[in-house]
C-alpha cells in the first residue's frame, strides 16, 4: 500500500531520522548513541525508525519491553538491543536467544537470567542498573554490594556476562536542578564499586536525551535518546527542535469531513462548551481521542487550516472534532489539515499541542493510535502501513 490516507493518517519523515542521530552523535562525539525505541518509536513506528537510525550510526537501540525487543529480532533488526523493564517469570530465555541485553535491577531478576542462560544453554548478557535518585527502577546503594558481588559469581560460573552498569536522570530537563549533581556523584561512586569488584562493563550510561544535548559531563561511554531521535524537544527551557539542531520527524494530518453554516447561538460538541457568537462556519475535522487527539485540548487545540491557524471549538470527541473557520473562509470538504508537524510552513508543533493539553510533548507523539496510518517518507519514496 502506499496511497494516502484520506481519513488521518502520520507522516514519519526517516530522513529527519536519521539526521537527528548525526546531530545526536556530534553532540557526544567520545559515546556511541542508542536509539530508544520503545512505545513503538515513541508512536513513529519502531522497525522503520530502528533501521533509519543504525543507518545514521547508532550503534545500540533501547525498549522497554521485552516484547518490543523480541518483536525487532522477528522483523531482522540487527545490532545491540537492550531491554529494561522485566517482571517475574518475562521471556528471559528468548531474550537470551535473541541476542537482547537484558537490564537487572535486582536479585530476582538475576536469579531468574541465570536459570533461563543455563535453560538456553548460552551466556546472557546482562546490563546492571542502579538507581542514583530516580526512584524508580534500579537497584538501591544499599543493595548494590550485594547484587554485584551475585552478578560477578554469576560471570564467573559462566551464565552471565556484565556488558553494561547504568541508570537514569530525573530531572535533566530542569538544567541547573541539584539533583543532577549528586545522581553523577552517586552513579560514579557505585560504578567504581562495580569495577573495584571486577566487572568490566563495555558501556557505562546515564545520559538521556536532555543530558545528551546539555550535559558533556555525564556522557560516558554511551548516550540513550528517545524523543530526540524523533526531533522533538525533550523540554521547553532546552529550545526549540530548531535551537537544538533537530527536526521533528511526524506530521500529523487529516482532511476535512463535513462543512456546514450554522446560526448564531449553536452550540458545538459535547456538553456545548462552545456556542457560535454569529452566523458562522464549522469544519468537522475526523479525528479524536481514539486517535491520540488530547481531549484536555478541547477549546485550545491548534491546527493548520486554510493556510491559517485555528483551534478546536468545544469537546475533542472519540473520532471527531470541530473548527469555528468563520463566515467567509473558503474551506471544502476534502481539504487538508495540518494537526501538527514542524512548525516551518506555519502549522502547529507537538509542543503547541502539548501547552494545549497541559502535558508533555512526548505524550503527544506517543499517544496517536493504532489505528492512524503512519506513511513513511524515505527520501522520494513515501510507503504506508
Amino acid at each position: 500500500m502506499n496511497e494516502t490516507p484520506t481519513r488521518v493518517y502520520a507522516e514519519i519523515d526517516l530522513d529527519a531520522v536519521r539526521a537527528n542521530v548525526r546531530a545526536l552523535r556530534e553532540r557526544a562525539p567520545r559515546a556511541e548513541v542508542m536509539a530508544v525505541v520503545k512505545s513503538d518509536a515513541y508512536g513513529h513506528g519502531a522497525v522503520p525508525c530502528a533501521r533509519a537510525a543504525l543507518e545514521a550510526g547508532a550503534t545500540w537501540l533501547g525498549t522497554a519491553t521485552p516484547e518490543e525487543a523480541l518483536a525487532l529480532r522477528a522483523a531482522g533488526v540487527g545490532g545491540r538491543i537492550l531491554c529494561w523493564l522485566w517482571t517475574p517469570g518475562g521471556p528471559w530465555r528468548q531474550a537470551i536467544e535473541a541476542d537482547v541485553d537484558v537490564a537487572v535491577s535486582g536479585m530476582w531478576a538475576l536469579e531468574e537470567v541465570r536459570a533461563a542462560a543455563r535453560a538456553a544453554g548460552r551466556t546472557a548478557r546482562i546490563q546492571l542498573k542502579a538507581d542514583t535518585g530516580l526512584g524508580r527502577n534500579g537497584c538501591q546503594p544499599a543493595d548494590w554490594a550485594e547484587l554485584v558481588g551475585a552478578a560477578v559469581a554469576a560471570q564467573a560460573e559462566g551464565t552471565v556476562h556484565v556488558t553494561g552498569l547504568w541508570s537514569h536522570f530525573a530531572c535533566a530537563d530542569e538544567p541547573g536542578h541539584p539533583s543532577i549533581a549528586l545522581q553523577l556523584t552517586a552513579f560514579r561512586d557505585m560504578l567504581a564499586y562495580a569495577e573495584k569488584e571486577g566487572i568490566e562493563p563495555e558501556v557505562r550510561h546515564i545520559a538521556n536525551s536532555p543530558a545528551t544535548l546539555t550535559l558533556p559531563e555525564s556522557h560516558f561511554d554511551l548516550v540513550r535518546c528517545g524523543l530526540a531521535v524523533y526531533g522533538v524537544s525533550p523540554a521547553p527551557e532546552l529550545g526549540t527542535p530548531a535551537q537544538l539542531g533537530l527536526r521533528p520527524a511526524m506530521a500529523l494530518k487529516a482532511f476535512v469531513a463535513l462543512v456546514k453554516e450554522v446560526p448564531a447561538g449553536h452550540g458545538v460538541s459535547y456538553g456545548h462548551h462552545y456556542v457560535t457568537e454569529d452566523e458562522t462556519r464549522l469544519a468537522l475535522i475526523p479525528a479524536g481521542y481514539a486517535d491520540g487527539i488530547p481531549r484536555h485540548a478541547s477549546g485550545r487545540g491548534p491546527v493548520l487550516l486554510g493556510g491559517r491557524t485555528r483551534h478546536a471549538a468545544g469537546r475533542v470527541a472519540m473520532d471527531q472534532f470541530v473548527v469555528d473557520i468563520g463566515p467567509e473562509d473558503r474551506v471544502l470538504p476534502g481539504d487538508e489539515v495540518v494537526i501538527f508537524g514542524d512548525g516551518e510552513r506555519g502549522e502547529p508543533t507537538a509542543e503547541d499541542w502539548a501547552q494545549a493539553a497541559h502535558t508533555i510533548a512526548y505524550e503527544i507523539v506517543t499517544r496517536i493510535g493504532v489505528r492512524v496510518p503512519r506513511v513513511y517518507r524515505d527520501g522520494s519514496t513515501a510507503t504506508a502501513e
